[in-house]
């Protein structure tokens, strides 16, 4: 456990994919605080949390608190809230690094990419909250389900994009204190690959019937030690 943890404001912090990381760092040694847009429910989600894993330094508020009380903030919510949800935490976030989990997913058909206009979730992210922002993209083909699942030994490569290679360093090491691999992956505009990739991941769990398929990054050197 780390001595000194960051504090992570989780906006979507009651949602599968939000409770998983924010357990995750919680357990890592991070100072987690999670956001709503109901303040009671992020408080009763928090308490919820302290109590199945042991540990207190968490707690819950309506999103822009949450924002504002962090160093960094991680932005997992469902794509028809995003805007919504940026416009609630622009103010919160100058000059801080927001890790962008969203995917552009357009139900009943969340197996056909669908990306936006801009090209990314990613890249209006960053073009809204301005560049005094450091916008970082990732976790879109992780499975939250494994996550959320403390005792199950994750798999798969996580890509990493944003526009200053310091901050996707940072995201790198936080991902890896959830236990899983992540790689540099150019600037933000290249977060398309991977929010579309959310889609053909859904697709092929469904179709062979998999639980939770992501994807792995192999090196010439990986296959030669194999």
């Amino acid at each position: 456990m780390k001595k000194f943890g960051k504090t992570i404001a989780v906006i979507g912090g009651t949602g599968a994919l939000g409770s998983a990381l924010a357990c995750r760092w919680l357990l890592a040694g991070h100072n987690i605080v999670i956001g709503s847009r109901s303040q009671e429910k992020a408080e009763h989600a928090a308490m919820q949390m302290a109590s199945k894993v042991g540990r207190t330094r968490i707690n819950g508020c309506a999103n822009k608190e949450a924002a504002t009380l962090a160093e960094i903030v991680v932005l997992a919510v469902p794509y028809a809230a995003h805007q919504e949800t940026l416009e609630e935490i622009v103010e919160s976030v100058a000059g801080k690094l927001v890790i962008e989990t969203t995917v552009p997913l357009q139900p009943p058909r969340v197996a056909r990419a669908a990306l936006p206009k801009r090209g990314s979730v990613g890249a209006v992210t960053q073009d809204f909250l301005g560049e005094s922002v450091r916008v970082v993209s990732a976790l879109h083909t992780v499975s939250a389900s494994h996550l959320g699942d403390v005792n199950h030994e994750l798999n798969g490569d996580v890509l990493v994009y944003g526009n200053h290679k310091a901050s996707r360093q940072v995201a790198i090491e936080l991902i890896k204190d959830v236990g899983l691999k992540a790689w540099h992956a150019g600037s933000i505009e290249n977060s398309a690959a991977s929010e579309a990739m959310t889609s053909v991941m859904i697709f092929i769990n469904k179709y062979y019937g998999f639980d939770g398929a992501g994807i792995q990054i192999i090196s010439e050197e990986d296959e030669i030690e194999s």
